[in-house]
């Protein structure tokens, strides 16, 4: 398990320098874009990839509509049942943590930063024995698509 475990967050590191995993379970990716323009972009990656877009939640207009200040901030819920359903059968309890969310907003600073759940925590965090092809396949995916929506180098 902890060889598992090691492995994705290598993994990451090696797919993606631009992405930084923490200790908290997100990665997370500085964007070369604002808030709309980097969840515009990941939408679109991941319509063309054929995967099912859920709902996308632009939360500085909630808070906007209660009248309340929030920095540019947008949450997109998608998933693959094809991937999903091997990893839920797996361990079940994942189930809490799919479909698969992408959050992107903007510091204090400025910088715009796209996040989503670390598979290797995942792991961990509902102690999925197993399933390293599965894992693997989400890692490597999640790091293509949080590249395309985020990089202006293409």
């Amino acid at each position: 398990m902890h060889r598992l475990v090691f492995s994705l967050v290598t993994l990451i590191a090696v797919v993606s320098s631009s992405a930084q995993a923490a200790s908290d379970g997100l990665v997370r990716v500085r964007s070369s874009y604002d808030v709309k323009t980097t969840m515009d972009r990941l939408e679109g990656v991941l319509r063309a990839k054929h995967l099912k877009v859920f709902l996308r939640v632009d939360h500085a207009r909630g808070a906007h509509d209660v009248g309340m200040k929030l920095r540019p901030t947008e949450l997109l819920i998608f998933g693959n049942p094809k991937i999903g359903t091997p990893l839920m059968q797996c361990a079940q309890s994942v189930a809490i943590d799919l479909p698969q969310k992408a959050l992107a907003w903007e510091d204090a600073e400025g910088r715009v930063w796209l996040a989503y759940n670390d598979p290797a925590y995942l792991a961990k965090r509902h102690r999925i024995p197993g399933c390293k092809k599965v894992l693997g396949k989400i890692t490597g995916a999640l790091a293509k698509f949080g590249k395309a929506a985020t990089s202006a180098m293409q």
